[in-house]
């Protein structure tokens, strides 16, 4: 097929390159949403598949827009994972609540366990780093306040062998 019009088996009035044209445009105009979204802070996969579908209704442009990302390496599921947890533990919460957002987030077990790793005892100083800056350095003077400072441990992510380590140890 040679470069002269008509050959191709395309229809002369150029409405398959006007097509190709849009697609094309199209996907800058998705993948230019995706960077500005990027450009504001990490994102997950899913969380970026789900902003962008919400925008442009072809799925299947989509798809490719991110994985072009992740091959050109804008798009990492792992940096996301680093950067999040990073975070909310500088935040103050634990283990189980920063697990169950990352698998909220599209972010597979494996790669979960990676980065939240870490030995038990570096989460119970991290609790009672936690609870020293939430409740001072008194201990919890009865059951009542050992029972407020419970769910709120509880509720920041912390197992509850570390919450009762830390109340009752």
């Amino acid at each position: 097929m040679s470069g002269q019009p008509g050959l191709s088996g395309a229809p002369e009035d150029g409405s398959s390159a006007g097509h190709a044209a849009g697609q094309q445009d199209m996907a800058l105009l998705v993948e230019s949403a995706a960077v500005r979204f990027l450009s504001v802070r990490e994102h997950s996969t899913r969380e970026l598949r789900d902003k962008l579908n919400s925008r442009f209704s072809d799925t299947g442009l989509v798809e490719q827009v991110l994985a072009e990302l992740q091959q050109r390496n804008l798009l990492s599921d792992e940096r996301f994972a680093e950067q999040y947890v990073s975070l909310r533990t500088r935040k103050g919460y634990g283990p189980l609540r920063i697990r169950a957002e990352l698998a909220e987030r599209g972010i597979d077990s494996a790669m979960i366990d990676n980065w939240l790793d870490s030995s038990p005892r570096a989460w119970a100083e991290h609790l009672r780093e936690v609870a020293r800056q939430r409740f001072g350095d008194a201990a919890a003077g009865d059951h009542r306040e050992q029972a407020r400072r419970a769910r709120f441990l509880q509720y920041r992510g912390f197992p509850e062998s570390l919450i009762r380590s830390y109340l009752w140890d």
